[in-house]
C-alpha cells in the first residue's frame, strides 16, 4: 500500500481496499465521489488533480506526506501562483521585446528594436474545463464528423494529424467531473474519434497507430455499452486485414462484429458486416458462402430504416451495396474470371455511375475495380478508358490504399501490352503507384 500511496496511483489504493473488503459505496461516501467515479478508478483512470488527491488521502484518513502531499491544496496553490506570477512576470516582458524584435526584422528585413533574435513559439494544449456537459461531448462529435467528411472526400492524409491532435485534447476531458449521463456520451464519443483516428492511420499507410487507436476504440465503446459502435470498430479492423490480404482474421473481426451488430439490432450495420463477410469468403474463393451472405445482405439491407441506424452506418446505401457485390465477385474473379468479372463490372458499374465528389476515394476503388474487370472479361478497350479515369481521380486523394487499390488494375493491363493504349495505361498506373 506504501508504494502505491507513494505513486499515488489511486487505481491500486482502491483496488487494495476493494481486497481489504471495502465496497465501492464506502468508498466514495469516504471521499467525496460518486460511486461511478470510483468505478472508473478501479478500471484504471487516472487522477492528477491536487485537490481530489488531497481529498482521498484526507477521506481515506491517509497522512498527506505518503502521496507527497505536504500541505493543503489551497496552500499550494497560493505559493505556486506567487512563485509563478514572478517568473511569468519577467518571462513576459522578455518575450514582448523577442516578439517585437522579430516583428520588425521580418516585416523590415532588419533588427530595428535591437538585436535581431530567433522567435520560438511556445506549444500549449488548451486546457479542459472543470466540469462538462452534453456541449462539450457534441462539439468533439461534430469535429468528428467534420474530419470524417474529410477523409470520405479527399482521403485520411488531408485530415489525420487534425483527428490526433483533437483526441489529445478530448481525452483531457476524461479528467472533467460530469453526470454519469454525460461521461457515458463521452465515451461513445472518444470511441468514434479513436476510430476515426484509426481509420484515417489506416489510410495512410501507418497499421500499428491505426491498430491502436482501433483498440482503444473498442475500450471506449465497451465502457459506454454501445453495441453499434463495437461494430463498427470490429468491421473497420477486419477491413485492414482485407486490405493487406488476411482474409481469415478479417473473416473472424466481422463475425465478431456480427455479435455486437446483432445486438446492437441495427438492419444496417448486420447488412454492412454481412457484406464484408461476403468479400472475404470471396478471396478465400469460397462461392457458395459468398453467395449465401450476399443474399442475407440484401435482405438485411432491404429491412433496414437508414434514419434510425447509428450515424456511422449510414454511408452504406444502395451504392455501397452494389459496391459490395462487386468486391465480392471481384475477389472471385481472380479465381474464375469467366464467371464472375462481368458480375463485378455490372455491380460496379452501378455505384461508380451516382458517386459524386464526396466521395472521391470510394470512386477511385470502384472505377479501378471496375476497369480491372472489363479486362479480365476480355473488354480492353473498356477497361482502359475506365482505368485512366481512375487514375485521374486518384491524383485528387491523399490516401496510401490508392497505390494498392490499383495493383490488380497495373497486372491486367501488363497482360495486353501488345495493345499499345493498354501498355501505355499500364506504365501510367505504375508510375502512380511509384510515386
Amino acid at each position: 500500500m506504501r508504494d502505491a500511496l507513494a505513486r499515488r496511483d489511486v487505481s491500486e489504493i482502491y483496488k487494495q481496499l476493494r481486497r481489504r473488503g471495502v465496497s465501492q459505496r464506502q468508498i466514495a461516501a469516504s471521499t467525496g465521489q460518486s460511486q461511478s467515479e470510483v468505478s472508473e478508478i478501479l478500471k484504471g483512470r487516472q487522477v492528477m488533480a491536487y485537490d481530489v488527491l488531497a481529498r482521498i488521502a484526507d477521506g481515506l484518513g491517509i497522512p498527506r506526506g505518503y502521496m507527497g502531499l505536504a500541505y493543503d491544496g489551497a496552500t499550494a496553490m497560493r505559493v505556486a501562483s506567487a512563485t509563478n506570477a514572478l517568473e511569468a512576470e519577467e518571462d513576459e516582458s522578455v518575450k514582448r521585446r523577442k516578439f517585437l524584435s522579430h516583428a520588425a526584422q521580418v516585416t523590415m528585413g532588419a533588427a530595428v528594436f535591437g538585436e535581431a533574435t530567433s522567435w520560438l513559439p511556445a506549444n500549449a494544449q488548451t486546457p479542459a474545463p472543470a466540469r462538462i456537459g452534453m456541449t462539450d461531448v457534441q462539439q468533439i462529435q461534430a469535429a468528428t464528423k467534420a474530419l470524417r467528411d474529410l477523409d470520405y472526400r479527399y482521403g485520411g492524409g488531408t485530415c489525420r494529424d487534425a483527428v490526433v491532435a483533437q483526441l489529445s485534447w478530448a481525452q483531457q476531458l476524461l479528467d472533467s467531473t460530469s453526470t454519469d449521463l454525460v461521461r457515458k456520451q463521452l465515451f461513445v464519443a472518444l470511441a468514434d474519434m479513436h476510430s476515426l483516428a484509426g481509420w484515417t492511420s489506416f489510410d495512410v499507410g501507418l497499421l500499428d497507430p491505426a491498430r491502436g487507436h482501433f483498440g482503444k476504440a473498442l475500450e471506449f465503446a465497451k465502457q459506454a455499452d454501445d453495441h453499434g459502435l463495437l461494430a463498427s470498430v470490429l468491421y473497420r479492423m477486419g477491413r485492414v486485414y482485407l486490405h493487406h490480404q488476411e482474409p481469415n482474421e478479417a473473416l473472424k473481426l466481422f463475425q465478431l462484429g456480427q455479435i455486437a451488430a446483432q445486438e446492437s439490432g441495427s438492419a444496417l450495420t448486420v447488412a454492412v458486416l454481412c457484406a464484408n463477410e461476403a468479400w472475404a469468403y470471396g478471396m478465400l474463393n469460397k462461392p457458395d458462402q459468398v453467395q449465401k451472405m450476399v443474399g442475407r445482405t440484401k435482405d438485411e439491407f432491404a429491412r433496414a430504416q437508414a434514419s434510425e441506424a447509428p450515424d456511422w452506418v449510414r454511408f452504406f446505401n444502395e451504392n455501397d451495396l452494389h459496391g459490395m457485390i462487386g468486391s465480392a465477385h471481384d475477389a472471385l474473379a481472380v479465381f474464375d474470371p469467366k464467371k464472375h468479372a462481368s458480375i463485378a463490372v455490372a455491380e460496379t458499374i452501378k455505384c461508380n455511375e451516382a458517386y459524386g465528389a464526396d466521395m472521391q476515394r470510394t470512386h477511385v476503388f470502384g472505377l479501378s475495380l471496375q476497369a480491372t474487370n472489363h479486362f479480365r472479361a476480355g473488354d480492353v478497350q473498356e477497361g482502359i478508358k475506365v482505368g485512366r479515369r481512375a487514375l485521374q481521380h486518384g491524383e485528387r486523394v491523399k490516401s496510401a490504399r490508392v497505390a494498392d487499390r490499383l495493383k490488380p488494375l497495373e497486372l491486367e493491363a501488363a497482360k495486353h501490352r501488345a495493345n499499345s493504349d493498354a501498355r501505355d495505361l499500364f506504365d501510367e498506373v505504375r508510375q502512380f503507384r511509384q510515386s
